[in-house]
């Protein structure tokens, strides 16, 4: 008997077998998201805004979907390369050093942090201009409850800067007083906040149309750069913050009184002119820590500190952003949003 072969079978069986082929390739790809990436280092206009696969968490990771990611001051030098070496920067290279968002998943061995956590932090190699980024847990805490994300992600690299160099490095005490120089900046404006919290007396600098701004910070005296030589009004100070360099550097060490400390975000203080006015230096670098995140997440919630946000951009945006971050005359910080706010 010959056999007739039935032509609905085959039709049947060769889809169920389509459909079993894809199944199994969809399930070995890797879940993809949107991200902004530089393949080469340069200007701002080499970052491109693209799908890439989702990152892993290893075991001492946690996986965070990002709501909103800060833009920084430093962040066009990361991406020229300059630094690459120091930075511990590679290609390809993902920006953001601010990051809010959700916990989407821990890693094994991570014991402080569950899914569905609202955290905020500072990625120490960047990663935050995408829809997902992995972080060591020391890397983020518990989002200030009475931020939203967008506000909670022009916090940690600013602050953290601040904290550090304020509270670790010149041990700031109430009686002291500071001159914070671009005291209406990414760090400056936290910095004042940070010397007033710990009950010191602050002398801040800024353009003629931060004013307004550095008396809201709580600035006890402000000093408009443009018209005014800040040698006439700062004098025998405790301590000084110089995130510009070069001339204002040098003009510094002259107003801090002996004993005093001169602390740069951009240079290294001269070693000649602190010998011999018998004063102490510091370079300033900052490190990823949940513990002081914490610690400035409490001043937030205590309505002690806030941050200065002049723009939220959608991720898309992100060539503009850095466009802007390049000039170092915003006023705070610039966020890119990724992703709506979570309700409720």
């Amino acid at each position: 008997m010959k056999f007739v072969p039935d032509h609905r079978l085959l039709a049947f069986l060769v889809q169920v077998g389509l459909a079993f082929s894809v199944h199994l390739v969809r399930a070995d790809e890797k879940p993809m998201m949107k991200a902004v990436v530089a393949h080469e280092y340069g200007a701002p206009e080499v970052l491109k805004f693209e799908e890439v696969p989702r990152p892993e968490p290893k075991e001492d990771e946690v996986l965070v979907r990002v709501i909103a990611s800060g833009v920084n001051p430093a962040d066009p030098l990361t991406l020229s390369g300059k630094y690459a070496r120091e930075f511990g920067t590679h290609l390809p290279l993902i920006p953001g050093y601010d990051i809010a968002g959700i916990v989407e998943k821990t890693g094994a061995k991570v014991t402080n942090l569950k899914a569905g956590d609202a955290v905020y932090g500072y990625p120490t190699f960047g990663g935050g201009w995408a829809e997902y980024i992995t972080v060591k847990q020391w890397e983020v805490a518990a989002k200030p409850k009475t931020l939203n994300f967008a506000e909670a992600a022009a916090v940690p690299m600013g602050a953290l800067t601040a904290w550090q160099a304020l509270v670790d490095t010149a041990r700031l005490h109430p009686g002291q007083t500071i001159l914070v120089h671009g005291g209406s900046g990414g760090v400056g404006s936290f910095a004042v906040q940070i010397a007033k919290a710990r009950g010191a007396r602050v002398i801040a600098t800024a353009s003629t149309a931060n004013q307004d701004l550095l008396m809201q910070l709580g600035a006890d005296v402000a000093i408009d750069y443009t018209k005014t030589r800040f040698e006439g009004v700062a004098k025998d100070l405790d301590a000084v913050l110089d995130p510009v360099g070069k001339e204002t550097l040098a003009r510094s060490y002259g107003v801090v009184k002996k004993g005093g400390i001169v602390m740069s975000l951009v240079a290294r203080p001269d070693p000649v002119e602190l010998e011999k006015r018998g004063i102490r230096g510091a370079a300033i670098s900052v490190h990823a820590d949940a513990e002081d995140l914490a610690e400035i997440a409490r001043l937030i919630d205590a309505g002690k500190i806030k941050p200065v946000v002049t723009e939220v951009l959608p991720l898309s945006e992100a060539i503009a952003a850095q466009r802007q971050a390049e000039t170092h005359h915003t006023r705070g910080k610039l966020v890119l949003r990724i992703a709506d706010e979570p309700k409720g």
